[in-house]
Formats: C-alpha cells, sequence, structure tokens
C-alpha cells in the first residue's frame, strides 16, 4: 500500500528481498550491484527505464548465458536479477593459465557464438558483444563460459526489423551500427569477429583513433594479419575471421553459418601458444580503462538515478578515506581534475579507444595525453558516488601494475612505428 503512495510500481515491493552489497561495474545505461538474495548471491543490473523499454521480461535459458533469476520497477528503473558470475572476464581467466592455444581459443568462440545463435533464433539482438561482457560462471576449471550484460539487447518485432540507434562499444561496434544505416543480428557477428581477432593476436584489427577514421577503416573492410603476430596461426582462423568482418551486413555469416565453419572443430587450429600476446593486450586493457573515468561524466547524466533509489548507489562499502581526491576533483567540477585525483590512470589508450564525445585532447610529458570535458551540468553528489563506487577499485588495481603496463604501452608504441 505504501509503495501504491508514492507511486511505486506492485513489483516494487520484491526489492525488500535484496539486500544490495559492493559495485561490481558501471555502464552507459546503468551499474550491477552484488546483492544477497532468499537464495544466495546475485548480481542485480539497475537500468533507466527509458533506455531499454520492452527488455525487462526478456527470459533466457542456455547453458552459455547468464541465468535469469527474477527482475522488478521502480517508477523509472528496472532491475534485472541473474546469476553472480564469479569466474572473472575471459581475457583475466586466460591470464591465469600457463597455456592458452589457437585451438582453445577456436572452443572458446564457438561456445559464445552457440549463445548469439540462440539469441538470433529468437530475435534478440545483445548490440554490445565484448571481452568484458564474456564471464565464466564459477571458478572450477570446467566452468562454461557465459554471456553477460543485457542491458541494450533488443528483440526485433521480426527478423526483418532494423534498429537505428547508436548502440555498443567503441572499437567493437559494427559499421552500420556507427552509420546509423539500420542494423540487427550482423551486428553482433562483427563484434564477435573483432573478440576473434584480437584472442589471436592481442590487439584490435581496428585501431583508429576518431569515430570517423574508425568508420572508413571499417566500411574498407580490408583486415591486416600482420606476419609477426599471425605467421603461426592457421589459414583458418584467418578465413574465419574474415567472414565475420565483412562490412556488407547482407554477406556477413550468420550465428548458424559460423558455426558450420571448420575452424570451430579444432582440427586446423594451430597449438601456437597466445598467452603472451593476451597478457600484453590486459596490460594495454587496463590504461584503456583511464579513459573510462571521463566516459563517467556522459554515464551519468544517462542514468540521472532518482533520489528514492540513492541507496543503489550508496553502501558499497568504500572506505571514505580513498575517495578524499575524487571529493576535492568533484568540487571543482573539472574532469581534468578528476584525472589528476588518480595519476595512474591519466594516460592515452595505445589502441586508439576514445569517447563517442566531442572532447580536446592536451598534450602532456612524454606524449602522453587526457582529455578534458567540462562536467558543469552534473551534479556534485552523483559524480562523486559513481567515481568513488564504480573506479576506485580499478584505480588501486592499476596503480599497483603502473610497470607492468609501461612496459607493455612501449612495446605497443614500438610495434606500430
Amino acid at each position: 500500500m505504501l509503495n501504491k503512495l508514492q507511486g511505486q510500481p506492485e513489483s516494487y515491493e520484491k526489492k525488500s528481498l535484496y539486500r544490495f552489497g559492493r559495485t561490481l561495474g558501471a555502464g552507459t545505461y546503468g551499474i550491477v550491484r552484488e546483492a544477497d538474495s532468499p537464495n544466495g548471491k546475485v548480481a542485480v543490473k539497475i537500468i533507466l527505464k527509458k533506455s531499454v523499454r520492452g527488455n525487462e521480461q526478456m527470459k533466457l535459458n542456455h547453458p552459455h548465458i547468464v541465468h535469469f533469476r527474477d527482475w522488478f520497477e521502480s517508477r523509472d528503473k528496472y532491475y534485472i536479477v541473474t546469476e553472480l558470475a564469479t569466474g572473472g572476464e575471459l581475457f583475466d581467466r586466460i591470464c591465469e593459465y600457463g597455456k592458452f592455444t589457437e585451438k582453445d581459443a577456436s572452443q572458446t568462440i564457438k561456445q559464445v557464438l552457440d549463445a548469439v545463435r540462440y539469441l538470433h533464433e529468437r530475435n534478440i539482438v545483445h548490440r554490445d558483444l565484448k571481452p568484458e561482457n564474456l564471464l565464466y560462471a564459477t571458478t572450477a576449471v570446467e566452468s562454461p563460459l557465459v554471456l553477460a550484460d543485457f542491458g541494450i539487447a533488443k528483440m526485433l518485432e521480426s527478423p526483418s526489423d532494423v534498429l537505428t540507434s547508436m548502440a555498443g562499444s567503441f572499437g567493437y561496434a559494427a559499421p552500420e551500427v556507427m552509420l546509423k544505416e539500420g542494423h540487427g543480428k550482423p551486428a553482433d557477428m562483427w563484434s564477435l569477429g573483432v573478440i576473434t581477432y584480437t584472442l589471436l593476436c592481442g590487439y584490435s584489427p581496428f585501431r583508429s583513433e576518431n569515430m570517423s577514421d574508425l568508420i572508413e577503416e571499417c566500411r574498407r573492410g580490408q583486415v591486416q594479419f600482420h606476419e609477426r603476430y599471425w605467421r603461426d596461426v592457421s589459414a583458418d582462423a584467418k578465413d574465419f575471421i574474415n567472414t565475420l568482418l565483412t562490412a556488407d551486413q547482407n554477406k556477413r555469416a550468420t550465428a548458424e553459418q559460423a558455426l558450420t565453419h571448420r575452424w570451430l572443430k579444432g582440427d586446423t587450429a594451430s597449438d601456437h601458444n597466445l598467452l603472451p600476446e593476451i597478457k600484453a593486450y590486459m596490460a594495454r586493457a587496463k590504461l584503456r580503462r583511464g579513459i573510462e573515468i571521463i566516459k563517467l561524466a556522459n554515464r551519468i547524466e544517462a542514468l540521472k538515478m532518482q533520489e528514492d533509489d540513492e541507496e543503489d548507489l550508496n553502501g558499497a562499502g568504500v572506505p571514505s578515506n580513498v575517495g578524499e581526491a575524487a571529493r576535492q576533483a568533484v568540487e571543482n567540477r573539472d574532469a581534468s581534475d578528476i584525472v589528476s585525483a588518480f595519476p595512474s590512470l591519466a594516460v592515452t589508450n595505445p589502441s586508439g579507444d576514445t569517447t563517442e564525445t566531442s572532447s580536446s585532447q592536451q598534450p602532456q610529458e612524454g606524449g602522453v595525453t587526457t582529455k578534458k570535458r567540462s562536467l558543469s551540468r552534473v551534479a556534485r553528489g552523483d559524480i562523486f558516488r559513481e567515481i568513488v563506487l564504480a573506479k576506485v577499485r580499478d584505480a588501486k588495481q592499476e596503480q599497483e601494475a603502473k610497470t607492468v603496463e609501461a612496459e607493455a604501452l612501449a612495446r605497443a608504441e614500438a610495434s606500430n612505428r
């Protein structure tokens, strides 16, 4: 009754069943919180209704898709409850192995592709396939790989239906998505091609530093397999990638077609160890996360978390002294100050990741650049909560890995000369 008087939907009563814990991540459309439920720990994706209307009941059941548990809503947000995948991200897990071969990669991609086929058979487009959304369900060695984060997934009204809104992550989005020409299932296949390429060599096939150059690079559809990194990779692997990274979405392989490719059978895949390249990629990836500090400005504006759900952002157990530098930066309300609060993160992305929004790059010592964007329209409290809860853990980890990252960046710059 109280919820009705407050204008809350009936299902909002379910929220009392969950005790929210730490923040697991922040995205363009919401945040992910760990929570205790009557049946154990779960992950709760909190997303703005106007961004994903119609996806709240997208119930999926597949061994390689994170399991749906429940959902409820408030006036302005959906709460999507799923199993808590505790095994870590794909690339992090690989770095723990003593060896990871091309044959291992083919079977890893096969698991993801099987999940994508399941989605496409149901006219669902994930729209944000990237390594960060490929997780292991548990820490067990035999744990399945699961596809997560359906925050911007869309269910097509018909197989011929197309989507026109901008979606996905920079570097993984298909050319038709960036050009707003109308996209659908083939966009997922392009993203999977980028993931496969990166998994096999440790760097992205497309490395332009701004949107217009990236679009042109993708439209040309000329994927390069540099001899230094690809000489020990099979011809079938390269052919598989080419069927996915086809600029014309109408000629791109479908999930069903890709699953029949002989590379996925593993017979022709080599035993070449990919681990050194993947570890170098992970070091560069940690550097790229520095840019996420600046992206938070745009994410906060998209979220617009309301006061009735303010506890969704609070109570994550972050020590107050850890966020003091961020607090001072927020008082100044300037992105450059936020970056300087975490000096280990104020670096240029060596593989070309950038934001879609306009920003100015200011050269710093040694050619390193930071991006400056005015945050004057964003509430100081929201900025502080978002920065501290979502980014402090990354900042501490990256500070500890500073030496390793610097060496990886130097190698990456040398190979690009």
